[in-house]
Parts: structure tokens; sequence; C-alpha cells
């Protein structure tokens, strides 16, 4: 059911807005003893899950006994990320997901089902994998954080995803991302149905479905003068929730523009994005606004690796960007990329299919590792003189020497196209 349901594109929720949406359900939810809040890590800081969760402890206090960020296959939190998005919690109740040792799997999907999802492509099964503490810690309330905006893997972000990837283990996240691969980001990003969601609600119903589960979905966007804001909050424990929080999300987040563009500036902010891995949003939410032999540039003065994990930043290095009959071929002929398709889905994801070109302006690595794995290499000092951040402004902007750029400050909070490419 849904025990709460706020905005519209035009909603600006306060801190008090977002506290009184968030009580209000608790009330209705009751107490509990030993609770669980699975919020996002500091990738996904601009959700506000950071100030729900300091919401959700000082509401239950000593009862809220475990919070277990949704890692996926990220970096652990470092102890001034977690202060500072997490404002006033104890750091004795933050526990770290260990993605390739601390799962379980609670079941397992049947090829059959795998393969009608991908219309045929694939023919695997697909083990749905928790974190221990999530199937057997003992919570009689389990409270799932975070913000609902389009998603290059699995169409819209958030729900049951968070418990599946951000909490899951090594074959449920490489098997449920190259599903999404091989079925095409462009035919998701933006819907709330698709074949890895189905997957992962399949999942939900048949397996966990005793789990005490509650949703708290955020919609943020921009308002008029470019600062983000909650536009809608959301709370439930089914997936009328989340549709809700997607049907807005859809009207926030998403641009379409009335023809691609040719030259795209996007901005990575260096507390954000600090790998390819989480930096490549850059090309996924653009990809569908830019035009045949367009440019995208990527500003990304904090990049220093490709993949967080270091098996998957070797991979990488290893096989790069270059393309989906490359890399389904690559991993035709090779065992260590068959066994890590989450790393190969995201070669597929970060090519531009030699549509446009890619030019990556790193803070730290060199032009030889750019390169290396099929990126143009720009020079940051140089890109950032000429495009500066300070100085632009979200959207369309016509620079002194007359060139017509498009700016994107942030990725992660929209999803761009071109009208042509929604007909």
């Amino acid at each position: 059911m849904v025990y709460y349901q706020y905005g519209s594109e035009n909603t600006v929720m306060s801190p008090s807005d977002l506290e009184y949406g968030v009580y209000a359900a608790l009330v209705k939810i009751g107490q509990r003893k030993r609770i669980l809040v699975i919020p996002p890590d500091f990738t996904r800081f601009h959700s506000r899950a950071g100030d729900i969760t300091t919401l959700l402890y000082n509401y239950y206090r000593d009862s809220l006994t475990d919070i277990l960020p949704a890692l996926g296959t990220h970096s652990p939190m470092t102890d001034n990320e977690t202060a500072e998005m997490y404002k006033g919690v104890p750091k004795e109740l933050f526990r770290v997901h260990d993605w390739r040792k601390d799962v379980v799997t609670v079941g397992t999907v049947p090829s059959e089902y795998v393969s009608e999802l991908t219309e045929g492509k694939l023919n695997y099964t697909w083990p749905a994998q928790l974190n221990r503490m999530v199937r057997s810690g003992g919570h009689d309330l389990i409270i799932s954080v975070g913000q609902v905006v389009p998603h290059e893997v699995v169409g819209m972000a958030n729900y049951n995803k968070n418990l599946f990837v951000g909490t899951g283990g090594p074959e449920g996240i490489n098997k449920s991302h190259f599903v999404g691969a091989v079925y095409g980001m462009e035919r998701m990003m933006g819907k709330a149905d698709t074949p890895v969601r189905r997957l992962l609600n399949y999942a939900a119903e048949k397996f966990i479905p005793d789990l005490p589960v509650i949703y708290i979905h955020t919609v943020v966007g921009r308002n008029d003068a470019g600062k983000l804001v909650i536009r809608g909050l959301y709370i439930g424990d089914d997936y009328d929730v989340f549709k809700l929080a997607c049907d807005l999300s859809l009207k926030v987040n998403f641009t379409a523009l009335d023809k691609p563009l040719k030259k795209t500036v996007v901005y990575l902010d260096p507390a954000e994005f600090r790998s390819t891995w989480l930096g490549n949003k850059s090309i996924y939410r653009t990809r569908m606004a830019m035009a045949d032999d367009g440019e995208l540039i990527i500003l990304a003065p904090g990049l220093k690796e490709f993949g967080e994990d270091k098996e998957i930043d070797r991979l990488i290095r290893k096989y790069g960007y270059r393309g989906t009959p490359a890399t389904l071929k690559a991993v035709e002929d090779n065992a260590e990329l068959k066994n890590n398709l989450s790393a190969a889905a995201h070669l597929i994801h970060g090519s531009s299919e030699g549509r446009f070109t890619i030019t990556y302006c790193p803070g730290y690595l060199s032009k030889q590792e750019i390169e290396s794995v099929n990126f143009r290499y720009g020079d940051l000092k140089i890109y950032l003189k000429k495009y500066d951040p300070s100085k632009l402004k979200e959207g369309y902007n016509i620079l002194q020497n007359g060139e017509e750029i498009y700016y994107i400050s942030n990725p992660a909070i929209g999803l761009w196209a071109s009208k042509d490419k929604l007909i």
C-alpha cells in the first residue's frame, strides 16, 4: 500500500515538508523493535536520502540497529562522506556491503523467463542475491531509501533494485546488467517496465514476500534558478509507490529536445564522480540527444580510475569501450569477461558505437590511459578555460566566439533525448 504521496512538477519540498511526509508514513507503519535502513551511498548524495536517513534515526533511535548503504560494486564510503551525507547519525550503525563475499542466493529465476525477457538473446538462470543481513538479520522493518530517476541498466532507478543490485552479489549483478545491455539501454531508459525491472519484480514476488520492506522514494529536479529541489516524496511497500515516483520523474527529469545536439559539455563533480564506472552517466544520459558525428565533452576533474572495483578496473583497461560487436566477441572469447558480465555491460553502455565522439578531460588519468580505452583525450585546464562551468548555464549556451553548446552540470539527475529518437 501507499503510506504517503506528495509531489508535482512545480512542488518544492522544504526540510519541514520532508520531515512531515516521512513521519506521517512512519506513524501509519507503527513502531518496530529492530530496523534496518538501506540508503544509497555518497554517489547519490543529491537524492536527499541522507536527510531522510537522519530523520529515520531521529524517529526510531535505539530501534534503528543497522544502516547498510547500497554500495553494489561501488567503493565503501569514507568516514567523511558518511558524516556529511548522514548528519547526526552515529557511525557505529553503518555496515559495509561486501558484494563478493557477504551475500546469499534467495532464489533462482528460470532460464526460460530470462530468454523471454531478452527476446531469446540470453538463456541463463538468474540468481536473486542479497546481503545476508537483509535476508536473515532478524529485522522487523527494512526501509529502502533512494531517488527515482532515469537509469541506464534498469530503466528507472530504485525500488527493488536497491536490494538485488545495491546489496546484491557478483553473479546477480553481472547477469542483470547484461540483460539490460543485450536488450538495449536506449529501449529502456526512462521506462518503469523493462526486462531488468521484470526480473527484479519476479524475484521480489517469488523469493522475498516475507521481508518487511518499505520503500521511500524521492524525485529531485532543478528549479528555475538551477538549484536541486525535492519535487516529490512517495512511501509505500509495493510497486504502486514506485510507479507514482516514476510518473513524476519523467516529468521532472526528462528533457526532450527539438533537435539533436552537435556539441554537449558535461561537468562531473569531483566529489561524486571519480571513475568512468560512474562518470559514464554523462554518456548514458545524453546518448539519445547526441547528433550523428556530434561531440560529447566530459569535464572530469576528479577522474582517477575506470572501475571502482580493482578487477573491473583491470577489465576496462584491457578491453576498452569499443562497441557492442567487439564486446560481445570479447565475452565469447574470454572467460574472464564472460565471468564478469557487469563489466561487459558497462563496456557496451560506455561506447557511442562510433556514432559520436567522446572526449574525456580527466583530473588524474593520463592521455595514454584515456586513449587506451578508446576515448579521446582533452587537457582539463584547456577545456575548463574554454568551457568554464561557473560561466555556463544549464542547457543551450552561445559562447563569445559564436559556438553553440549544450551544458549539463550533473548527468545523474536526468535524461536527455532529441524528439526524433522518441518517434
